[in-house]
C-alpha cells in the first residue's frame, strides 16, 4: 500500500507512475484525497468535540459546587447534545476509515523511475544475454519426452492422485530436485542469507501484508474451514516474519532464504506453453527476501539480480535479463528483473526468476520499520527474488544437457546429485 503521506506530497507524480502500468488510476488518487481530507476534518471535528465535553463537565461540577443548578443544567443537555454528535463522527469515522483502506488497498505500487511505460510482455527491456543457443542432437527430444524415457517425472500419476499440474519426481528425477534444492540454500547461505524454513500456509493478515491479498486471492489454494492460505512464494511468510516489527537501523539489511513448495491456481493456464513443467500447481522454490534501508534497496535489487544471475552461470544455463515494463510487474512491485533460460528442445524462453523491489509498499501495510539514528521510525523498504525455482530450471537442464548417451549434469552439481549422466 503507497503510504497517505507519498500520496499528499506528490500525488502529479503517483498518477504519473502509475500511468506506466498502462492504466489512469487518476481517479483514484483523487478520491483517497478527499476520503483523507474527509477523514481528518471528522477526525478534527470529534476530538474538538471530545475536548469541549471535557471541558463542560468540570465547569458542571464546579457550577454544582457553587450552587448554581439552573446553569449547569443547560451544560448538561448541551453535554448530552456533544455525546451524541461525537457518536455520530464515531461512526462516520469507521465508515471513512474502511472506505479509505479498501481503495488503497485495490491500488498497485507506483513504477520506479527506472520501468518503462507498457502493457504486457511485449513491451518489457532485454538488459542482457549470457551464453549461446545451445545445439541439439537431431533425436533431442522436449523435457516431458525426457521424463517418461529415464522415467524421472510421472506426470499421469500425478493427475491420477491430485490433478494435472502436480507432478510426481521418481529416481534420478527426485535425486536432482533435492540436489539443487540443496545447492542453492547452499549458495544463499554462503551470500549471508539466514536460511528459515516458513510454514506454508498463512493467515489472511499476511496475505495482506504482501499484497496477495485482495489482488490475488483466485489464484491461491485457500482451506475454507480454517481461513488459511497455501502459500505461492516462500515471500509471504518470510516477509511476514518482520510484521508489526521495529528493527534498528544497524541491522540492515536483513537477509533471509528458505526453501518451501509453493501452491498456484493458475486459473485459466492452457495450451502448449504450459505442458510439462512449463507451469505447475505445486512447485518447489527457494526464497531470498531482503529488508533494507530505502537508501539502499536499489543497489541491493542490483546485487540481488546479479547473485540469481551466479547460479545460472553455475549451472551452466543460457539466460537473458528482462527489465518488465509497469503493465508487467506484479502488484507490489516498484520494480522487478526477470530473469530467463532458454529451453533448447522447445526453443523458447522460460522464465524462472523474479527479483523485486516493493519499496516500502509490502512495509506499510505490515507496519514493518527501523529506528534510525535519530531515534526515529521509518518505514524499512522490502525486496524478494526466487533463487531459484526448479521447475523450468529442471526442464532447461534436461533438454539443454541431453545427448546421445543420456543427460549430463552440471558440474556444480555433481556433488549434490552424486552422479554425473542420467542414462
Amino acid at each position: 500500500m503507497i503510504p497517505i503521506s507519498r500520496i499528499r506530497q506528490h500525488s502529479d507524480e503517483i498518477i504519473s507512475r502509475l500511468a506506466k502500468r498502462g492504466v489512469d488510476r487518476s481517479a483514484d488518487i483523487k478520491k483517497v484525497l478527499a476520503l483523507d481530507e474527509e477523514l481528518r476534518s471528522t477526525r478534527f471535528s470529534l476530538e474538538q468535540n471530545l475536548a469541549r465535553a471535557n471541558q463542560i463537565s468540570k465547569e458542571i461540577a464546579d457550577l454544582f459546587k457553587s450552587g448554581n443548578k439552573e446553569a449547569a443544567e443547560v451544560l448538561k443537555a448541551e453535554s448530552v447534545s456533544l455525546k451524541e454528535q461525537s457518536k455520530l463522527y464515531e461512526g462516520q469515522l469507521i465508515a471513512l476509515e474502511q472506505q479509505l483502506r479498501d481503495l488503497m488497498l485495490s491500488i498497485p505500487n507506483a513504477p520506479s523511475d527506472q520501468v518503462k511505460t507498457g502493457h504486457g510482455a511485449d513491451d518489457n527491456e532485454i538488459v542482457l544475454k549470457h551464453g549461446d543457443i545451445p545445439v541439439l542432437h537431431e533425436q533431442a527430444l522436449p523435457h516431458w519426452e525426457l521424463a517418461k524415457k529415464y522415467d524421472l517425472i510421472d506426470f499421469e500419476l500425478g493427475v491420477k492422485i491430485t490433478g494435472a499440474g502436480f507432478p510426481v519426481y521418481k529416481g534420478y528425477g527426485a535425486r536432482l530436485q533435492r540436489a539443487l534444492i540443496n545447492f542453492f540454500l547452499d549458495q544463499a547461505r554462503a551470500h549471508g542469507y539466514l536460511e528459515v524454513q516458513p510454514p506454508i500456509l498463512v493467515n489472511e493478515d499476511s496475505g495482506y501484508g504482501t499484497g496477495q491479498l485482495p489482488d490475488k486471492e483466485g489464484q491461491m489454494y485457500h482451506a475454507g474451514v480454517d481461513n488459511l492460505y497455501l502459500i505461492p512464494t516462500a515471500e509471504v511468510p518470510i516477509t511476514n516474519f518482520y510484521r508489526d516489527v521495529i528493527l534498528s537501523e544497524a541491522d540492515l539489511p536483513v537477509k533471509n532464504a528458505g526453501y518451501t513448495p509453493c501452491f498456484r491456481r493458475e486459473a485459466g493456464s492452457y495450451g502448449a506453453h504450459v505442458r510439462g513443467l512449463n507451469r505447475l500447481h505445486q512447485f518447489d522454490k527457494v526464497e531470498i527476501v531482503q529488508i533494507a534501508h530505502p537508501e539502499q534497496s536499489y543497489a541491493l535489487l542490483e546485487e540481488m539480480q546479479e547473485y540469481v544471475q551466479s547460479l545460472l552461470q553455475q549451472l551452466g544455463l543460457t539466460y537473458r535479463v528482462l527489465r518488465l515494463c509497469g503493465g508487467d510487474m506484479g502488484f507490489a512491485s516498484a520494480q522487478t528483473y526477470d530473469m530467463e533460460v532458454y529451453s533448447a528442445a522447445q526453443e523458447r524462453w522460460l522464465e524462472v526468476s523474479s527479483v523485486s523491489n516493493f519499496e516500502a509498499f509490502q512495509s506499510n501495510r505490515l507496519k514493518l520499520r527501523f529506528r534510525n539514528a535519530d531515534g526515529k521510525t521509518e518505514l524499512a523498504h522490502t525486496l524478494n527474488g526466487s533463487a531459484l525455482a526448479l521447475p523450468r530450471i529442471v526442464a532447461a537442464l534436461l533438454e539443454n544437457n541431453q545427448t546421445p548417451e543420456g543427460i549430463r549434469i552440471p558440474q556444480a552439481l555433481i556433488p549434490y546429485t552424486g552422479f554425473d549422466l542420467i542414462s
